[in-house]
């Protein structure tokens, strides 16, 4: 199955949407331009098209493998890992301190869709690693950063995360890992579930962060501590003393084939050792700083995957002959001819645009929250950030699995066969909504942390942005656009408001109505963004003359408004009805 970064699609966002030109005159980011950054993203379209992408069904059917002496991945991906740690790949937004390019995050995400488009199984490796970089960098004592962070920036050594126990789900309260202070470390002793990558032989090293509790630790979530626990305690080879941490397991999956998800034995025997990372006591508020960044990332999955499974429908109608043209009554024709063949398409390729230029701006803010000149600007970035995170990771996932079902439709019977690749991409997807926090969390985590708990102060400030928005004169070239996206936004403020009004007298209906919040979040947004790159498009066709680019990008924020965001009345109406139905019927009668 081939794949095509969508290169053009980044540069316009970079260039006309939310124009990265603001973050080159930040000092971190005074090295970087426009050309550099489309150099680099030219050529991670290459590696992406070129390297991973060719390996993704065979490492599907392949699979990962646990053998007496740990876990095999196909010999494949082992080849396009030393590729991708010698092109330099793994840190281009880390740290130039420990080996990294320094690139903005938001270039770094962009490459980051490409590696999930061509290979999603692949590019969770340096997913959870990019997390355990980011967490060790805020967390580390000096001496820890010293002795990691250049390994797992280069890419010479992965990092995991470890959370979920068998007894501890979404509950993470519930762990029951012990880690016993032994003189100036710890020995953990305990087992965790579901670790992705939790072992493997692409690299010589694996860093565990995991989740413990100390003894005489507070119960639930108040007692847990995070450590560190390395694969191996010395390096280089030569001398190096294995932990006592091994795989027990690996699952057998619906997809993601060629990820490990490994069941992780910690101190079988004695105690494996591990050093405290962060304050005692403080693992949660540490965690979340890879959480968080994992749950944009999985968005980025969403959109990652919906970009091939739009790309591989939309080659599959070009070439796929059926049927007859309605209008002009000629037979054997493309079914990309078909109205409802054309319908899915567009509507596969408006709604991952969509959710990419969220999920892009979320990390365009990220890089405000960090680097901006004023302590305001990266205060409100900071805020949004906050609210943005579970609207793109609840809406791409769910995006994703709406586009990569259209995907087998589109193809039909052939998109059941495993062969054309596309199943693939429907069983690879489905993981995303459930893992980092299923959709129902984090539709919780919107409604009772970012918008009850602030009282809404974060979505006020950002409402009030898409307001002014609205009002300028660049948008009214699109104002066919505008209006239906301003009643919308309307919607949403009075669902907002009925919400923060209702929490307090019927908690039940306000979590009921949770998901219907978030889609609607995600629905309206993605529509904003849209009608912005249309007003772009727009402006620079008006100067530099038609183009079939600037065309499409108009014609897609057109579909969008008119077949898509009308959800968002659904989502609205649902989202203030009773929840009577939802609570009332005894469990046993469900």
């Amino acid at each position: 199955m081939s794949y095509r970064a969508p290169i053009a699609d980044f540069q316009f966002l970079f260039r006309e949407v939310f124009p990265i030109d603001r973050l080159f005159a930040l000092a971190p980011y005074a090295d970087f331009d426009q050309a550099v950054t489309n150099a680099i993203l030219e050529e991670g379209g290459r590696f992406a098209s070129e390297v991973l992408a060719p390996i993704n069904q065979s490492g599907d059917r392949e699979g990962a493998r646990l053998t007496e002496t740990g876990v095999v991945m196909p010999p494949s991906f082992k080849d396009a890992y030393r590729r991708f740690v010698a092109d330099g790949w793994n840190g281009v937004s880390a740290d130039r301190a420990y080996g990294g390019q320094g690139l903005p995050e938001v270039v770094g995400a962009a490459l980051n869709e490409m590696w999930q488009s061509a290979n999603l199984s692949f590019a969770l490796c340096p997913l959870l690693t990019q997390g355990a970089i980011d967490t060790l960098a805020l967390c580390g004592s000096p001496d820890q950063k010293k002795r990691y962070l250049g390994k797992l920036v280069t890419g010479e050594w992965t990092g995991t995360m470890n959370l979920t126990e068998p007894q501890a789900g979404s509950d993470l309260g519930l762990i029951e890992t012990l880690a016993t202070p032994t003189g100036d470390h710890y020995e953990v002793r305990g087992q965790k579930i579901f670790i992705t990558y939790g072992e493997h032989d692409l690299t010589e090293n694996i860093l565990h962060l995991a989740l413990a509790r100390t003894p005489h630790a507070p119960s639930g979530t108040r007692g847990l501590t995070l450590f560190i626990i390395p694969r191996y305690r010395e390096m280089p080879p030569s001398a190096r003393t294995a932990n006592e941490v091994r795989a027990l397991s690996i699952e057998h999956k619906m997809g993601i084939h060629a990820s490990p998800t490994c069941v992780m034995g910690y101190g079988e025997k004695t105690g494996a050792y591990a050093e405290q990372l962060g304050g005692l006591n403080r693992g949660m508020e540490h965690m979340f700083i890879m959480m968080n960044r994992a749950r944009l990332s999985v968005g980025q999955q969403g959109v990652g995957i919906a970009e091939q499974a739009f790309q591989s429908a939309r080659d599959f109608a070009r070439n796929r002959i059926q049927g007859r043209d309605l209008k002009t009554g000629e037979d054997r024709v493309p079914i990309i001819k078909h109205p409802d063949v054309r319908r899915m398409l567009l509507t596969m390729a408006a709604q991952t645009e969509a959710a990419r230029a969220l999920t892009l701006w979320a990390f365009f803010l990220s890089d405000l929250a960090r680097h901006a000149e004023s302590e305001p600007e990266r205060s409100i970035s900071d805020s949004y950030v906050a609210l943005l995170t579970p609207i793109v990771k609840g809406f791409a996932t769910e995006m994703a699995q709406e586009v990569t079902s259209l995907g087998v439709q589109v193809h039909g019977g052939m998109g059941y066969i495993e062969e054309t690749g596309v199943a693939q991409l429907f069983r690879d997807a489905r993981i995303l909504t459930i893992y980092e926090g299923t959709t129902g969390i984090q539709a919780m985590d919107l409604l009772g942390r970012k918008l009850i708990r602030d009282r809404g102060q974060a979505w006020y400030l950002l409402e009030a942005d898409i307001q002014r928005s609205l009002d300028t004169p660049e948008l009214e070239a699109v104002s066919h656009l505008v209006e239906p996206l301003r009643k919308r936004v309307e919607q949403l403020h009075g669902v907002v408001e009925h919400l923060l009004r209702e929490y307090p007298n019927d908690p039940d209906h306000c979590d009921g109505a949770a998901y219907f919040v978030l889609m609607l979040f995600g629905t309206v947004l993605g529509g904003w963004l849209l009608a912005q790159s249309a007003a772009a498009a727009t402006r620079v066709q008006s100067v530099s003359g038609h183009q079939p680019f600037l065309k499409r990008k108009i014609q897609i924020a057109e579909f969008y408004m008119t077949l898509l965001l009308p959800r968002a009345d659904a989502y609205a109406k649902a989202a203030l009805a009773s929840s009577v139905s939802i609570m009332t019927m005894d469990d046993s009668e469900l």
